[in-house]
């Protein structure tokens, strides 16, 4: 009796499930669909610097007679302990050149800057709605 019950058993274990019954259930699935969206980056926009708080200079302009009442009140001892700069002509201009310079280039940076933050301004408005 163990010699027919040993072949059938073999039989049974070698074949797995597949005496059971049909294949197993596999859902549908559906194909992957992939996406790519766009989106720029956020520049960011440091705040603008404090305004510029300057503080008062007195300018003295020392012509020969002012020169002369100096270097009495010099001798006399009665002077104010000041420092005194000269510029010629040339170089005041010159200065002047600068200083115009300096503010052409302020203007041109702060118009750049404005121009990037209105810029990304409207992206932020796109993107709100």
């Amino acid at each position: 009796m163990i010699s027919r019950i040993l072949p059938v058993c073999l039989v049974a274990l070698s074949s797995g499930c597949s005496l059971i019954g049909s294949q197993p259930y596999v859902p549908e699935t559906k194909a992957v669909e992939v996406v790519t969206v766009t989106k720029q980056a956020v520049v960011y926009h440091p705040p603008m610097p404090n305004p510029i708080m300057t503080k008062p200079v007195e300018w003295k302009v020392l012509t020969p007679d002012t020169m002369d009442e100096y270097l009495e009140d010099l001798e006399k001892g009665e002077a104010p302990v000041n420092v005194y700069y000269g510029v010629s002509p040339t170089g005041y201009e010159n200065l002047s050149v600068n200083m115009s310079e300096i503010k052409r280039y302020l203007r041109q940076m702060f118009s750049i800057i404005t121009y990037y933050k209105e810029l990304n301004d409207g992206q932020d408005e796109e993107k709100a709605d």
